[in-house]
């Protein structure tokens, strides 16, 4: 669900601003901090910017159709006043 890519830049970010006595430590800190980063965002109740898309252009296509049935409602409403 997040990239990869993303993940690892911020824990890179998060080892970089660690004091060097804990980045000593080396690898194991690395992955601890890893695997808590995306323990915490697979908890988070989002969507992928992909899946947020494509929804996006369902709604686009949606509204649009919607669009489209009121305006035909009305002119069959306005020829249904006019026989009357």
């Amino acid at each position: 669900m997040f990239d990869a890519k993303k993940i690892e830049q911020i824990a890179k970010q998060i080892h970089d601003s660690m004091p060097q006595p804990v980045k000593d430590l080396g690898a194991d800190v690395d992955q601890k901090v890893r695997q808590v980063l995306q323990g915490q965002l697979s908890k988070l109740d989002v969507v992928s910017r992909e899946e947020f898309d494509v929804q996006t252009q369902v709604l686009l296509r949606t509204r649009q159709k919607l669009n489209e049935l009121e305006t035909k409602l009305a002119d069959i409403e306005a020829k249904l006043n006019e026989k009357e």
